[in-house]
This record gives C-alpha cells, structure tokens and sequence, in this order.
C-alpha cells in the first residue's frame, strides 16, 4: 500500500495554501498517511491530521482569520513596506505612530505578542496527544538552548504547534520539557525527511517560502528580523527539497507572511497549482515502491 507523506513548509499567511493543495488531494482520493509541518504548516498538517477533511480545515481558519479578535491583532502593522494609499495625511500620520509605538514596546520583551494573547489565538487547535491523531503526524520546532531541530511525534498537539508556530520576535518561546523552542523554520523550512520518520514511502512538499528577490530595503527590525528569516528559509528549502520526490510551489512567494486579508486567494492558489500538478502527483502515488527506493539510494550515494 502506497504511504504517501506530506512536508508542509513554513510561510505565515502563505501557508494557507496547503489548504488547497488538501482540497484537491482528498477530492481526488488521494489517501494521506503522514504530515510533517514546519510553522504555518505544522497549524494546517495538525488540523487534518485531526479532522481529515479539508474542507472544514479551511472553514476553520477563514472563521478564526475573519474575526474581529484576529484583525485586532494587527498583523497587518507587521507587513513589510506596508503601504497605505487612500489613507488622508492625518491617517498615514497616525499609522506611522501606531506602528513605531508598538514596536517601542516590544523592545524590552521576549515577542511582539504576550504568552496570554498567544494562547488564546492557538485555542483553535485541539488539545489531544498526537499519537491519537487520525493521521500520523510531526511537527519541527528548533531549540534555542541547545540549537537542536526537534521533530515532535508525540505530546500535545496544541503547545507542540505553538512552538513551531513560535515566528522569533513576534510569538514568545515555547518551554516543553527542557527545551526554549521557536518555529522550526529556524533550523528547517520543509520538513521532508521529518515526514519519512513517520513511515512515507514517498514524499510531496509544498513550498511557500517567499521570493529570495525584493525591491524595498528593510525599514525597521522586524522588517530585518523577517528578512534574515526569508533568506534562511529559501536556501534551507533548496537543500531540503532535493530529498523530496515532488514539490509544489504555489504561486504565492510574492505576498508578505503577515498577508492574512488574501486567505481566500492564498488558499485558491494552492489549488490552483495542485490541479495542474495533478497528473504528476498521481504518478507520484502509482510508482512503484521499489523504484522510488533505488532512486533515492542512488541519491545518497551522489550526495
């Protein structure tokens, strides 16, 4: 029986799109054994690997991103070069303040958001052990004591995604056992030999890490912070990837990881691009298992 294995990358608002790249698989019949999640891929492999079904992924996550709660967040004050056209003087003015106050106060803490708001924004995500998922499921998450990748197989699903969720400056570390942890994209971008752990016999990675090319210089720190971040995260994915026996790159590595307004859209990509990868994802699911493990023998061997 073919073992099919998902490595969700890591993406902000980008990540939505491996919502759609699940509509189209589930509505092809293509049966998922494992996920393994980096980040915004960790928050959508958790919630099918618990629900196994799509569609009321997505209408989770637009529910939790429409909501008045979450738009007062201000994720949007974190987009990079953010601009404001339309707004009248006073209001640019007043945008300018609200952004640079809110980045005044962050200074002296360890994130831009408090343990008490994280928390309550990660509620949506059950709170079971993992090993009772319906899908076997792992999520990377990196260590700031020791600079270690941890892969979570086991423990609450919900704290486990909270710390691969941990973006640095903008989410507080995570304390789970012994361990100070941030978002996995720290150390791993797309988990796809995570995913193989967990028994996949042959792995597809979707890949939303943003566009290495920008125009604008960075503004403020959070703009450098993220930044640093896109850059690692594009050259971890590259190294990562070849191990993956097919990618998906939805068409969304332009947009900002703080972009949750376009969710539809985002999540429309995603699939958009697996529709017309879909006559080579079913060749990925048929191909025979002793032919896939010799290619990735000879690979080795190369690397």
């Amino acid at each position: 029986m073919t073992k099919l294995g998902l490595a969700l990358g890591g993406g902000g608002a980008r990540g939505l799109a491996h919502i759609g790249v699940l509509k189209v698989l589930e509505k092809n019949n293509i049966k998922v054994h494992a996920i393994s999640g980096c980040s915004m891929g960790s928050v959508i492999g958790a919630l099918y690997a618990y629900y196994a079904d799509a569609k009321k992924v997505e209408s989770i996550v637009l529910d939790l991103i429409e909501k008045t709660d979450f738009r007062k967040l201000g994720f949007d004050l974190l987009q990079e070069n953010k601009v404001n056209e339309g707004l009248s003087l006073f209001d640019s003015f007043s945008e300018y303040v609200k952004i640079r106050y809110h980045l005044f106060k962050s200074l002296d803490k360890l994130s831009y958001f408090d343990e008490e708001v994280t928390r309550k924004l990660f509620s949506f995500i059950p709170d079971i052990d993992i090993k009772d998922l319906n899908i076997k499921f792992s999520a990377i998450a990196t260590d700031l004591i020791s600079g270690e990748e941890i892969n979570f197989s086991k423990g609450s699903l919900r704290e486990v995604v909270r710390a691969s969720s941990a973006i640095p400056a903008i989410f507080p570390p995570v304390e789970i056992g012994n361990k100070f942890l941030v978002d996995g994209g720290a150390s791993e971008s797309v988990p796809v030999e995570s995913v193989r752990e967990l028994g996949a016999d042959r792995v597809l990675g979707v890949d939303v890490t943003r566009c290495l090319h920008v125009e604008h210089k960075p503004e403020n720190l959070f703009d450098v912070l993220f930044r640093v971040e896109d850059i690692t995260s594009f050259h971890l994915s590259k190294v990562r990837l070849e191990s993956s026996d097919l990618t998906i790159h939805p068409r969304v590595r332009d947009l900002d990881w703080s972009e949750f307004k376009k969710a539809r859209e985002i999540i429309e990509e995603g699939e958009k691009t697996a529709n017309e990868m879909l006559s080579e994802i079913q060749k990925l699911v048929d191909r025979n298992y002793y032919l896939l493990a010799m290619e990735h023998f000879v690979k080795k061997l190369k690397g």
